[in-house]
């Protein structure tokens, strides 16, 4: 239902296999809901709580013939405690000055985001994105979003790009700095929208999937509690 109580009529399809970005040697598939351009924040917060992301207007979730390794996680802000390390992590970079920005086009945020992409995701095809593909994957969105920008002495540092659901923040995608040595950027950011949830009273941050397999997606579950939605329930992961 939409916010003037009409139906909705989404379908969902199941792409064609693709090769994984997760797992090597593992093709993928995605269920996608479409039409993008009536999903809504109201309907977007409901397909969330059933395992699904965005990327741009793309809204989709896995949907492997034989995986199930994809788990959807989120962080329930109201019990969350950070662990040592996240702590000196907000200690370390507490001289960030934050301003949430619209969906605009900054050049500084642009450039930040090609160096991030050339030092992290080198070879991956985003460290050859330009200013058009930039612009369809982080400022495109039918639904209530923001940056998040972070800056020290003037300078950006970090930007990230939220989802305000019904329920909770869900974190798209954050890129940084990648020059500055002994940074956390990463785990400030996510103590930040846990910050954020609070003072907002929404009691969830949503932080996509998490693969048990996946080395680059281990830092998740080093945030407790945290929960997954598993066999289509959220619960309390045991890890």
């Amino acid at each position: 239902m939409n916010p003037r109580g009409h139906t909705i009529q989404l379908q969902f399809y199941a792409t064609a296999p693709y090769p994984c970005s997760y797992l090597p040697d593992q093709l993928a598939r995605s269920q996608v809901a479409v039409p993008s351009e009536l999903i809504d924040t109201r309907t977007y917060s409901q397909l969330v709580q059933h395992g699904f992301r965005r990327s741009g207007q793309f809204v989709y979730r896995p949907h492997c013939d034989a995986c199930q390794a994809c788990v959807p996680v989120r962080l329930p802000v109201a019990e969350f405690e950070p662990n040592r390390t996240q702590r000196r992590a907000a200690r370390h970079h507490a001289n960030l000055k934050t301003r949430i920005l619209g969906l605009e086009y900054s050049e500084a945020h642009f450039r930040l985001y090609q160096r991030y992409q050339a030092a992290r995701h080198s070879g991956g095809g985003m460290d050859e994105d330009g200013r058009e593909q930039y612009e369809s994957f982080i400022l495109k969105s039918n639904v209530a979003s923001f940056l998040a920008e972070f800056r020290e002495a003037g300078v950006v540092r970090m930007v990230s790009l939220v989802d305000q659901l019904e329920d909770g923040l869900s974190s798209v995608y954050t890129f940084y700095d990648p020059d500055i040595p002994g940074s956390s950027y990463g785990v400030f950011n996510i103590l930040w929208q846990v910050g954020l949830a609070r003072q907002l009273g929404l009691p969830y941050v949503y932080l996509g999937y998490w693969i048990e397999a996946c080395r680059k997606m281990a830092y998740k579950t080093q945030y407790h509690p945290i929960e997954g939605l598993i066999d289509g329930r959220w619960g309390r992961l045991e890890l």
